[in-house]
This record gives structure tokens, sequence and C-alpha cells, in this order.
């Protein structure tokens, strides 16, 4: 009996000594906020709400009235321009035909200006090639690591104006809208080398160079398509000679407006190339000079190193492009029909070689444009 009686009397000593442990630290008591502090607190929070509140109508009212003078701009460089539709017509003298054109073109300068209807394309392009020039010759201009740094900045400033020019070209004009159905039917070139010849009306069917090949009819223009003509749904119109449409100059590529297409292509990459090479040499003499590494380049010029890369891109894009169309000017195809497979299961009737393909492409005579938007006409002929 005596160790059990030990062993409680151990147990009471131990739980006297945690009841003297625990009463030793008294529990935390939490305080509350009295209501005082609660309506401080809420009032806070309703005067920071109500600022915000103003603060987002405020925006909201800034961005319709920016919207509203957008638009009056818009509508008074339209009217300016005449591209409206509403000019001649409300003048009571005969609208013109642009003004009552079923396509989707944006015209300007009384039908002389004829865009596509989407200028996105358009205006990212211009916007890269000023950018992309204002880089390379006008941002560094105290820069003095290029050889003879004035010349090669205003031969920069000059091939960036060329391929301006040729964007302009190709972008602003008709490349081939065919009449509709209201209008006088499109005659086949007589003087064209490809020896084209009617058939039967009846059969829509034409014999290209010994090739018979059929005429399809577009129900939205109501016409029998003369070969190599498509509709572009995106313009609204059966284009001549139809190629693709261009979602960087925002219009079809086709008979009319091919070359100085060709010539915009073609001169960008020239320019990218041009800007590529100041490019690298303006980093290998910086480098040179300031005797710093390459991570030490991306510090102190990004811009320059951005400019490099999207050089690059636009040499390898270009380059691409234009090694394509100048296959397809060798065997005499557009890319339509190159992507439609035309000729795979029969002989393309218009190549006639290398060397009489290149000549059509580039420099046969271009016919005058079919349509002439400019010419008056009543609302019930068109």
């Amino acid at each position: 009996m005596e160790p059990i009686t030990s062993l409680i009397e151990e147990d009471e000593d131990d739980e006297s000594e945690m009841e003297a442990i625990a009463l030793s630290t008294p529990p935390m008591i939490l305080e509350l906020p009295d209501s005082s502090t609660q309506e401080q607190q809420h009032s806070r929070n309703n005067s920071l709400s109500t600022k915000s509140q103003s603060l987002t109508q405020f925006v909201a009212s800034i961005k319709l009235k920016s919207r509203a003078v957008t638009r009056a701009l818009e509508k008074k460089l339209l009217r300016r321009c005449d591209c409206t539709g509403e000019g001649r017509s409300s003048r009571g003298s005969g609208a013109r035909i642009y003004q009552v054109w079923p396509g989707n073109n944006v015209f300007f300068f009384h039908g002389r200006l004829i865009f596509g209807p989407d200028p996105k394309g358009l205006l990212l392009t211009m916007f890269s090639i000023v950018i992309s020039s204002w880089v390379s010759a006008i941002y560094n201009i105290d820069d003095d690591s290029l050889p003879h740094s004035l010349v090669t900045r205003l031969f920069s400033l000059l091939l960036a104006l060329i391929v301006l020019v040729n964007l302009f070209l190709a972008s602003a004009f008709d490349p081939g809208i065919i009449p509709r159905s209201n209008q006088p039917p499109l005659p086949f070139n007589e003087t064209d080398s490809s020896n084209i010849t009617r058939t039967s009306t009846e059969n829509r069917v034409v014999t290209v160079n010994g090739v018979e090949l059929k005429l399809n009819y577009c129900r939205i223009c109501k016409i029998y398509r003369p070969p190599r003509s498509c509709h572009c749904d995106i313009c609204g119109n059966c284009v001549e000679k139809f190629d693709h449409h261009c979602p960087w100059i925002g219009q079809c590529v086709a008979l009319r407006n091919y070359r100085r297409f060709l010539a915009f292509i073609f001169s960008a990459l020239v320019f990218f190339v041009y800007v590529f090479a100041i490019s690298c040499w303006r980093i290998h003499g910086r480098m040179v000079a300031r005797q710093s590494g390459f991570m030490e380049m991306v510090k102190d010029c990004p811009e320059t190193l951005a400019l490099l890369a999207f050089s690059f891109a636009a040499i390898w894009f270009l380059g691409s492009l234009v090694g394509f169309h100048l296959y397809l000017i060798a065997v005499n195809q557009t890319a339509y029909e190159n992507f439609r497979q035309s000729y795979k299961s029969s002989m393309n009737p218009y190549d006639r070689g290398i060397l009489s393909n290149v000549k059509e492409a580039l420099f046969a005579p271009i016919s005058p444009s079919a349509v002439d938007f400019h010419t008056q006409v009543s609302q019930e002929s068109v």
C-alpha cells in the first residue's frame, strides 16, 4: 500500500504545480471595437466607394465624349473627301457610280482612290515601316557608331519612302473590278497573246490555247466571270485575274495592281535587309567601343535589339513571299490557282515558257479600269 500512496501524492504535487503555472499566465482578453469606431470605418468605406463610382462615371463620360468627337471628325473628313455617298446625290446633280456601288470598297476623292473595306492591316503595315525607319534613322540621331552616319540615315529614309509609295499604289487603286450585270459586258482582251476565243454563249465555255475552260456564274454580281477571275467575299466584287486578298494592304491583288504589289514586297524586303544590317553594325560598334557584353547591350539599347528581331522576322516573311511569287510568275499561275491546284490534272493553258511568262507578268500593257467610278449614273442603273 505504501508505493500506491506515494504515487498518488506525487500526482497531487504535479497537479498543484500545473495549476500554479496555469494561474500565472492569465487568458488573453479580446477587445471588441466600440460602436463609434465601426461607424467611422463604415463612413470611410462609403466615401471610398462613392469616390470610385464618381471616378468611374467620369471616365465613362470622357470615353463617350471622345467617341462622339471622333465620329464627328470622321464624318467631317469623309464629307470633305466626298466618300460618304451622300454629297452628289443630295445635290440633285446625279449620283456617281462609286456612291451607289454595291461592293464593300471605301472610296476617296470622288471615286478616284479605291481602298478595301478593312484598313487595319494597311495602317499596321504603314505603322511598322514608319516606326522601323524612325528607330533606325532618327531615334539614335547622336549615335556615331555607323560610318557615314548622315548618308546611311538619309538612305534609310529614302527606302522607307519608296516602300510607302509602293504600298499606296498597290492599295489605293482599282485592282481589276469587273462590272456587274447592269454594266456593259466585259470584252476579252483582243491583244492578249493567250489566244482566247469565244465559243457558244449558251454553253458559257471559252477556249484558251486549245484548252476549253468553263465560265463560272456569280450569283452576287450576276455575271459569267472571265477565266482566272474570282469573287472576293471581303470586297464584294468579282476581280479579273484574281491572285489573293492581301490583309497587309487591305486590298485585292489582281490584274491591275499585281506589279505594284510585287514592287511593294520587293522594296520592303530591301528596306528591312538594310535596317537589319544597320542594326547589326550599330550593336557591334557599341559593344566594341564600350567593351561591353550582350546583356549590357540589352539594357543599353533595347530599341535596336527589338528592331533587329523585327527586321529579321520581316526578312523571313517577305523573302518567302517574294520567292513564292517569283515561282508563280515563272509558271504563269495565280496564288488562287496554285492554292486550288487548278492545273494539277490538266495542262496550264497560260504557261508559254519562263521568258514569255515573265514578259506577260511584268511588261505586258495593262488594260484600263473596266469601271469608271467617277462617272455619273442614275440610281436605278446600278
